[in-house]
C-alpha cells in the first residue's frame, strides 16, 4: 500500500545438505585420525628437541671435565667425525646420480600424470607435490631405479613443484606437455594403470609405459582415469591386489604407494611382497594383515602418517607421504 515502509526480505541461505549416517561416520573418523596425527606429530617434534638438547649437554659437560689437551682431542675427533660423515653423503649423491641418469636410459618408463590439477583444492595439491617429492627420493635410494616422467606439468602444480628446493636439479623427466603429446609416436607402449580396468596386470613390461594418475580427489571422481585412457584409446590395466590380499576399503592407492610398489616389484620380482610391504596395514582386512606378517619379515609401519618410530635409510621416512618429515624429505631431494 502506498505510504507503507517497503520491507526487506532478506533471502535465507540454502542450508548445507545433510549427511548421510555413512558419511558422518567418515568424517568423525578422519577427523579422530587427523586430530591423532597432529599429536603424535607435534609429540615427537618435542621428543627430537629434547634429545637435541640433551646431546648439547653431554657435550658440554664433557669438554667441561676435559683438560686442555683432552678438550682439543675432542673437537678434532668430533671434527673429524664430521668430515667423514660429509664426504660418504657426498659420496652417496655421487651414486645416486648417477643410478638415475643410467635409469634415463634403462630404467622402467614411469609416469605420473599431472593433468589434474584443475580438479584439486590447494590441499590436496600440497599433498600431490608431497608425495611426487616422496617418489623422486624413494626411487633415487633404488639400486635400480625406474625413469620418473612428471608430464602435464602445468599452472599451480608447476608453481608449487618449482618453488621445492632443488627441483631443477631433480634427475627426472619434467614435460609441460600431455603424456598422450610427448609419446605420440609410442601410443600402443602407452599403459594407463588404474583400479577401474578389468585387465590385471601380471608382470611388468620393460617395453611398456606405465601411467598413474596424479589425482588426491578424496573419491570425488571415481573412474575418472578410466574414461580418460578408454577416451584416448590407450591400455589399461591394474595392479593384481586382489589375488594377494584384501582391501578393508577401495583398491585405490596414492601416487606414492603406487610408484613404490612397481619399485619393489622391479627389485624383487615378487608382487605378494611388494603388497605387503608398502600397503599401510589400516588398508587391509586383519586376516589378511596376520597372513602378511607371517609371511615377510618387515619392519612395521604404524597406521597413520605419523604413527611411527622412525626406520633410517637415506631419509627419515613414513608409511605416507603426507606424514613425513618434510625437512628430511626435501635434504634427500635436494642431495638427488
Amino acid at each position: 500500500m502506498a505510504g507503507e515502509e517497503e520491507v526487506e526480505v532478506k533471502q535465507q541461505p540454502c542450508p548445507p545438505p545433510l549427511l548421510s549416517k555413512n558419511a558422518q561416520k567418515k568424517l568423525i573418523k578422519q577427523q579422530r585420525y587427523e586430530a591423532k596425527k597432529a599429536e603424535k606429530k607435534a609429540l615427537l617434534k618435542e621428543q627430537k628437541k629434547k634429545e637435541a638438547e640433551r646431546k648439547r649437554i653431554e657435550w658440554e659437560d664433557k669438554l667441561a671435565a676435559a683438560t686442555e689437551e683432552e678438550k682439543q682431542q675432542l673437537i678434532e675427533s668430533k671434527l673429524s667425525l664430521r668430515k667423514e660423515r660429509m664426504d660418504q653423503r657426498t659420496e652417496e649423491k655421487g651414486k645416486k646420480m648417477q643410478r638415475l641418469t643410467e635409469a634415463k636410459q634403462n630404467g622402467q618408463n614411469v609416469v605420473i600424470d599431472l593433468e589434474f590439477g584443475h580438479l584439486m583444492n590447494a590441499s590436496e595439491l600440497h599433498s600431490l607435490v608431497q608425495q611426487i617429492m616422496y617418489c623422486y627420493a624413494v626411487n633415487a635410494r633404488c639400486n635400480s631405479p625406474a625413469h620418473l616422467w612428471l608430464t602435464g606439468c602445468q599452472g599451480e602444480m608447476q608453481d608449487q613443484l618449482q618453488r621445492l628446493p632443488g627441483f631443477d636439479k631433480w634427475i627426472i623427466e619434467k614435460e609441460n606437455r600431455p603424456y598422450i603429446d610427448a609419446f605420440q609416436d609410442q601410443k600402443e607402449r602407452l599403459v594407463y594403470l588404474t583400479a577401474d580396468s578389468e585387465t590385471t596386470l601380471d608382470v611388468l613390461d620393460p617395453n611398456h609405459i606405465y601411467i598413474i594418475g596424479g589425482l588426491v580427489d578424496r573419491n570425488r571422481w571415481k573412474g575418472l582415469t578410466m574414461k580418460k585412457a578408454e577416451d584416448q584409446g590407450i591400455q589399461t590395466a591394474k595392479l593384481p591386489i586382489g589375488t594377494y590380499l584384501k582391501m578393508s576399503s577401495s583398491q585405490v592407492l596414492t601416487v606414492n604407494q603406487v610408484v613404490e610398489i612397481l619399485l619393489k616389484y622391479l627389485e624383487t620380482g615378487d608382487w605378494k611382497t611388494s603388497f605387503f610391504d608398502v600397503i599401510p596395514q589400516r588398508k587391509r582386512c586383519e586376516a589378511e594383515s596376520e597372513e602378511g606378517d607371517n609371511d615377510i619379515e618387515r619392519v612395521e609401519k604404524n597406521e597413520g602418517k605419523d604413527d611411527h618410530l622412525f626406520k633410517r635409510h637415506d631419509i627419515e621416512r613414513e608409511e605416507e607421504t603426507e606424514g613425513k618429515d618434510d625437512h628430511e624429505l626435501k635434504r634427500q631431494c635436494i642431495e638427488s
